[in-house]
């Protein structure tokens, strides 16, 4: 029997966007399962909480899943190496957009390989029409009332407007 290639797809994903499907669904063509970590990382003060955010890329991937590829959405906050030993997954893939991802995934790659050099890093280089998608820009033009359609999913568009609806009413 061969041995199943685990990947992990790590990232906030406040919210999830097109650009993220486009690294995920590259993704699963080059692993045989691909679990995506959903980081609970409150120090970055997500709009979203851990569960809203586990639940919309379970909804985003389930295309994927009836396809019949692997995938599996799990939160984490630990260490990343050790979350990607967990769940067993010998290589990271992280997308890059443009010259500044590089820097820091570099640097984030080198101390990864310092705390376990038995993980891999695969880097996606985010497809043309992704590259300048980011959660951060989605976020801010959605709030501000701007046409986020082609940036996220119909079901993602709906939770951050229901956010922004929210955020409008209190004031923020």
């Amino acid at each position: 029997m061969t041995k199943k290639h685990v990947g992990l797809y790590p990232g906030t994903f406040d919210p999830i966007t097109n650009g993220h499907m486009d690294i995920i669904t590259r993704g699963c063509r080059v692993v045989d399962k691909l679990v995506i970590a959903v980081a609970s990382n409150d120090r970055k003060g997500p709009l979203f909480s851990t569960e809203e955010r586990v639940e919309m890329v379970l909804h985003d991937t389930a295309p994927l899943r009836e396809k019949g590829f692997e995938i599996e959405v799990r939160p984490f906050k630990n260490l990343l190496v050790h979350f990607a030993r967990d769940v067993g997954a010998s290589v990271i893939l992280r997308g890059l957009r443009a010259v500044s991802d590089f820097e820091y995934e570099f640097q984030m790659t080198g101390m990864n390989a310092r705390l376990d050099s038995e993980i891999e890093t695969v880097f996606l280089m985010a497809s043309e029409k992704h590259q300048f998608i980011s959660s951060r820009f989605v976020k801010e033009i959605g709030y501000l009332g701007g046409d986020i359609d082609s940036f996220v999913s119909s079901e993602t568009k709906i939770k951050l407007e229901e956010k922004f609806k929210l955020m409008h009413q209190d004031g923020l």
